[in-house]
Parts: structure tokens; sequence; C-alpha cells
């Protein structure tokens, strides 16, 4: 099932934690509609301005995945409005500005990114159906940091 013209439910859902210790992550037509959300309005947009082809390393992670993994209690990824990508080729850092300059988002994170290896890390963004935040933190290393770096 397409959610968007780019974007899967499959590689939404899709974990290789998951498959490995046998747990159905499968979600319910309320996530699917904030997965749809995800991919129509943060998504498209980052392939459409980078033109490049990516698929999301993290979306929509039910409670026994995301206890198994060691995911947050609270995690958006527990709602499907959340996901983690990189966009191959482009600095994540450079991905996470274009977010924060072009988008609506609830929380956008640049997670684990080094100034030694643009590739490091990735984004993380969420989305909720109203009210969104506009929470932009740089988290790594133990610290979590208000904004982007310089």
């Amino acid at each position: 099932m397409l959610l968007s013209p780019h974007f899967s439910l499959t590689e939404m859902t899709k974990s290789a934690a998951a498959l490995r210790l046998g747990i159905d992550n499968s979600p319910t037509p309320f996530v699917v509609e904030n997965l749809r959300r995800l991919a129509v309005k943060v998504l498209e947009p980052v392939r459409a301005r980078f033109g490049v082809p990516f698929s999301p390393s993290s979306g929509y992670r039910g409670p026994a995945l995301n206890r198994a993994i060691g995911g947050v209690a609270r995690s958006q990824h527990l709602t499907g409005e959340a996901v983690d990508f990189e966009v191959p080729g482009v600095p994540n850092l450079e991905v996470a500005r274009w977010v924060r300059d072009n988008l609506g988002f609830d929380q956008l994170l640049l997670e684990y990114w080094s100034p030694v290896d643009a590739g490091a890390g990735w984004v993380h963004c969420s989305l909720t159906p109203g009210g969104n935040r506009k929470e932009v933190l740089t988290v790594g290393g133990g610290v979590t940091r208000k904004g982007l770096p310089a």
C-alpha cells in the first residue's frame, strides 16, 4: 500500500529487529493515517527538494518492538507520528536545516551527527495532526542541545 507517491506502508513499518525477534509490527488504521501524513508532508517534500530517492530507516514501532529495542516510552514512533531518515549523498545537517526552514513539524532532531563526518547520524522528524511545537534539537554523546549546529 502506498502512503504517498514514493513511500509505502511496508517501508514505514519495516524493522530488522522485529523480524529477528518475531515481533508483529503491524499498525492500526489510526497509525496508518499518521504515517500517511508524515509521508505526504515531510518525506515527499524532502525527496522533491533533494531529488534523491531514499527509504526511512525507522517509522512506526509498535509497543513490543519499542520495548525490545530500548525506545523511549513516549516515543512518537509508537503512534506513527515520527520517522528517521537520511538522504544519500546529502549531509544530514543540510537536510535538517531545510526541514527546519521549510516544513511544518512537531519535533526535528539531528541525531548523532558529527562535524567531521557529514553522513553520521540521521534526521528524526515528527508531525502531529495539530499543535506542532516546531522544536529543534541536536542529540548525541549523551547531550541534547536546542537548535542545530551553526
